[in-house]
């Protein structure tokens, strides 16, 4: 077998579209749980302090990014600053965010098609979905971004329609009213795991950086693109949303056409247009963190942390193993469709520990790799400090108010999320202890630059 890399195709509008798609589901449903944690006031203020984290960590994600183009994105940037058990981890957090939440927006994703047609089987739609973009994803990569670029462009264009019309019949009642602000500062705490979903993701075009022509120009220019159109919507799906009346009652997997059929009512053609439009955004980010995480995978087996075989590639330069085994078990959560809440906390709790690590890794390599080339350098220490003060404040968030006080139910029984979380920790770090630690040292002994070579099929 002959060593082959991930195939370089990728544009800054390519790089654009799967950060920009990886999110844009979370325009379209999840982040609406957060109205009954903090009421609409709530929400609005933990939603910015949310844009401000991501807009100081993009642009120091954009420094890491840039510095080490590599497909193992986080885990590898750890492992430069903190050495293998720090990659080890900071992988294991990245694969729960990406391995948890295409299962979430696959629920989703029935829920709009249910709304449209009452007569579908939600459990069969959300599999299926599942599936059908598991297989999509094997026609290589150049492929799988064009899908994303126009599946995103759609998705973006049904926000449009919303927003417009939405807009003139947002009142100042809906935002303003005895529940706008429950619970007061615990509430904006406890949502901001709701509101980290608006931007969930963004950062998993460093996966890509491998397959980017020029990494040091276009990925930048992608992240900073990308963060910015994020913000704009974040803004106006808030508003629009809660301006129709969409911050009261029980919140729905489908928040946006609810919110117009309150003024418009279901059969409208506008709300028929937003909901079907809004299956290519739920289509983006399914499709962009499936290419996320059999890329983590894919890195993380190179690497020497999982067995080999997860990073062997077809002719297509796909890791095909990668991409089917971590899907296996988003088919299975995906399958049950009574705990999407809870696959949206799991998936948020490994992107903001991921998110800290990576900051830690920042500061790290600024000391100990000074003269690392940095194409792209953050304002430091200002701008990674406040990623990493609010990325702290967050976990803590997560872990108080979703990890301990939310049940998944498995097997008969409900359990605690917390618990989760700590089996998949423990099953990892006994397979480093036993085996992986000796193959990552192997690894790098033999392959200093592991971005240079991959194992094939």
């Amino acid at each position: 077998m002959e060593n082959q890399g991930l195939h370089k195709t990728l544009k800054p509008v390519h790089l654009w579209a799967i950060a920009v798609g990886m999110v844009i589901s979370g325009q379209y449903f999840g982040w609406n749980y957060g109205f009954s944690e903090g009421g609409i006031i709530g929400m609005a203020i933990a939603s910015l302090l949310v844009t401000v984290f991501f807009a100081c960590f993009i642009f120091s994600y954009a420094e890491l990014s840039t510095s080490i183009p590599h497909a193992g994105g986080p885990s590898e940037y750890a492992a430069r600053a903190m050495g293998p058990f720090g990659g080890f981890m900071t992988g294991i957090a990245c694969l729960m965010e990406f391995v948890f939440a295409p299962p979430a927006i696959a629920v989703s994703t029935g829920a709009y098609v249910h709304f449209l047609i009452p007569a579908a089987n939600t459990v069969y739609v959300t599999t299926g979905v599942f599936i059908l973009f598991i297989l999509v994803n094997m026609v290589g990569m150049k492929g799988a971004a064009l899908i994303e670029l126009i599946a995103t462009v759609a998705a973006l264009a049904g926000l449009a329609l919303f927003y417009g019309a939405g807009l003139p019949h947002v009142t100042m009642d809906n935002l303003f009213n005895e529940n706008a602000f429950t619970g007061g500062a615990s509430g904006v705490l406890a949502a901001i795991p709701f509101a980290i979903w608006f931007f969930l993701a963004i950062e998993g075009g460093a996966m890509a950086a491998e397959e980017v022509r020029n990494p040091k120009r276009d990925i930048p220019i992608g992240f900073i693109t990308g963060i910015l159109t994020l913000a704009a919507a974040t803004v106006l799906t808030l508003l629009v949303t809660a301006g129709l009346g969409g911050g009261n009652g029980k919140p729905a997997d489908y928040p946006l056409p609810q919110a117009l059929s309150s003024v418009y009512g279901e059969g409208s053609w506008v709300t028929i247009a937003v909901t079907i439009i809004g299956l290519f955004g739920l289509i983006a980010s399914l499709h962009g963190i499936i290419i996320g995480y059999s890329r983590q995978t894919y890195a993380l087996s190179r690497a020497g942390y999982f067995p080999k075989f997860l990073s062997r590639l077809n002719k297509q330069g796909i890791p095909v193993w990668g991409l089917i085994l971590p899907g296996a078990i988003g088919v299975i959560c995906a399958g049950s469709a009574s705990f999407a809440n809870a696959l949206i906390l799991l998936s948020v709790f490994g992107a903001v520990l991921m998110y800290v690590l990576s900051m830690i890794s920042l500061f790290i390599l600024r000391s100990k790799e000074p003269s690392l080339e940095r194409p792209f350098r953050v304002s430091f220490p200002i701008v990674p400090a406040i990623a990493l003060v609010l990325g702290l404040l967050f976990l803590y968030c997560v872990i108080r108010y979703s990890l301990i006080t939310t049940d998944l139910p498995l097997f008969g029984t409900a359990m605690p999320l917390w618990t989760i979380v700590v089996a998949i920790y423990a099953i990892g770090i006994v397979y480093f202890l036993v085996k992986g630690r000796k193959a990552v040292s192997t690894q790098r002994t033999a392959e200093p630059n592991l971005a240079a070579g991959a194992q094939t099929e």
